[in-house]
C-alpha cells in the first residue's frame, strides 16, 4: 500500500512527485533555523545551496520553488534572446515546460529525434550552428536530461556527455543539466553526481520527487552565475522569505533518502517483469532502468486512456503518454504491498485484453 500517505489509492504510480514528508522530515521542517531569503538572510537555505553546489562540484547554488523554474533560470543563463538551445524532441524543457523559453526569455529550440531520450554527442554536434553572424539563429545551449523522464528513466552516458562536452568547449556553446532525477542516475549507474554535475555550465536538481521534499528544486554553477539567476528569479515571482522550513526537507532527504531509491528501481523492476511475463511485447526489459517503466498497452490491445481507466478502478493510478503507451513511477510512498496489488491488477488487465 501506500504506506501510511492517506493516498485513496491501493497503489499510486502517477509520479514520483506525489511523495509525501514523512514525521521525520516533518519534525526537521518545523525545527529549521530560517530568516529571509530575499535578503540572503535564511541560513538553513544557503546551507542547503552550499550542500548541493559542493556535491555537484559547482561554485553556488540557487534554491527555486520548481524544477520548471530552476531550468528556465538556467537556460535564461546562457542563450540570449534570439539565439537558440537544442535537445532531444522528448525533453522536459521542450516538451513539458509549456514554451516557457520562448514566452519569459525570446529563446528558440530545435530538437533532435532519439531513442527513449538517449544522449549522443553526435546528435547535439549535427544540430549546433555556431559562426555564422546575423545570417542564421546561432545555438547557445545544449541540454541534457537524467535521467530523462518520458525516455522511460533512461540514465545518460557519461562518455557521451564527456564527448559533447568537448565539442561544445571548441565551438563556445554551454551546457546544461535538467537533473530532476539525477540521484536516480547516481544509484543506478554507480556515477557520483560531481562526476556528472562538473561536465556542465549549470545543473538543476529536483528535490520534490524521489528524494521525498514536499517543494523545491535548486539550480547550481558559478557564483556569478548564480547571482545572476537570483535576479532574474525574482523578477519570474521566485523570490521567498523564510523559505528555510522547505530547504530543511532538502537537507533531510540527501541525508536519509538517495540510496533508498534503489528500493524504488527494484519495484519497478519486479513489476516490468510481471508484465512482461503476463503479455509478451509490453515492456522491454532492457528499457527498465530506474523507477520508470513505460508499458506498451497497445501490444495487448489497449488504447491508453482505457488501460488508464480500468487500472483506476482496480485502485491503481497510472499515466498515458501516448495514445498506446502508459506511464508507471516507483516512489516512496509505494511500497512492497502496494507493489503487490499494481503488479495483480495490471497483469490481470493485460491478460484479459480490454471488453468487446
Amino acid at each position: 500500500m501506500a504506506s501510511g500517505t492517506g493516498s485513496p489509492y491501493k497503489a499510486d504510480l502517477l509520479s514520483d512527485t506525489l511523495t509525501r514528508p514523512s514525521e521525520a522530515m516533518r519534525e526537521a521542517m518545523a525545527g529549521a533555523e530560517v530568516g529571509d531569503d530575499v535578503f540572503g538572510e535564511d541560513p538553513t537555505l544557503r546551507a542547503l545551496e552550499e550542500r548541493l553546489a559542493d556535491l555537484l562540484g559547482h561554485e553556488a547554488g540557487l534554491f527555486t520553488p520548481s524544477g520548471s523554474m530552476a531550468n528556465q533560470l538556467g537556460v535564461r543563463l546562457h542563450v540570449k534572446p534570439g539565439e537558440e538551445l537544442i535537445g532531444d524532441s522528448l525533453a522536459h524543457v521542450v516538451r513539458a515546460e509549456l514554451g516557457a523559453a520562448a514566452v519569459l526569455s525570446g529563446i528558440s529550440s530545435r530538437t533532435w529525434a532519439s531513442e527513449r531520450g538517449r544522449f549522443r554527442a553526435d546528435d547535439a554536434a549535427s544540430l549546433m550552428v555556431t559562426g555564422v553572424g546575423p545570417y542564421q539563429v546561432c545555438t547557445s545551449l545544449v541540454v541534457v536530461e537524467n535521467t530523462h523522464n518520458f525516455g522511460g528513466g533512461t540514465v545518460q552516458s557519461l562518455e557521451e556527455i564527456r564527448r559533447a562536452r568537448a565539442l561544445t568547449r571548441e565551438r563556445g556553446v554551454a551546457m546544461h543539466l535538467d537533473g530532476a532525477r539525477l540521484f536516480n542516475a547516481h544509484v543506478a549507474s554507480g556515477v557520483p553526481v560531481g562526476d556528472y554535475g562538473r561536465e556542465f555550465d549549470t545543473v538543476s536538481v529536483c528535490l520534490s520527487k524521489g528524494l521525498g521534499a514536499p517543494v523545491g528544486s535548486v539550480l547550481v554553477g558559478s557564483a556569478e552565475a548564480m547571482a545572476e539567476s537570483r535576479v532574474w528569479r525574482k523578477r519570474f515571482g521566485g523570490g521567498m522569505r523564510q523559505a528555510g522550513i522547505l530547504a530543511a526537507a532538502g537537507l533531510y532527504a540527501l541525508e536519509h533518502n538517495v540510496e533508498r531509491l534503489a528500493e524504488d528501481h527494484a519495484r519497478a523492476r519486479r513489476a516490468a517483469e510481471a508484465l512482461a511475463e503476463a503479455a509478451p511485447g509490453v515492456v522491454d526489459l532492457a528499457t527498465v532502468e530506474t523507477n520508470i517503466v513505460i508499458a506498451d498497452v497497445a501490444a495487448a490491445g489497449w488504447t491508453s486512456a482505457a488501460f488508464v481507466e480500468a487500472a483506476l478502478a482496480g485502485g491503481v493510478r497510472t499515466y498515458a503518454v501516448g495514445p498506446g503507451a502508459v506511464r508507471l513511477v516507483w516512489h516512496l510512498d509505494v511500497d512492497d504491498a502496494g507493489t503487490d496489488v499494481a503488479v495483480d491488477v495490471l497483469t490481470a488487465l493485460l491478460r484479459s485484453g480490454p471488453a468487446a
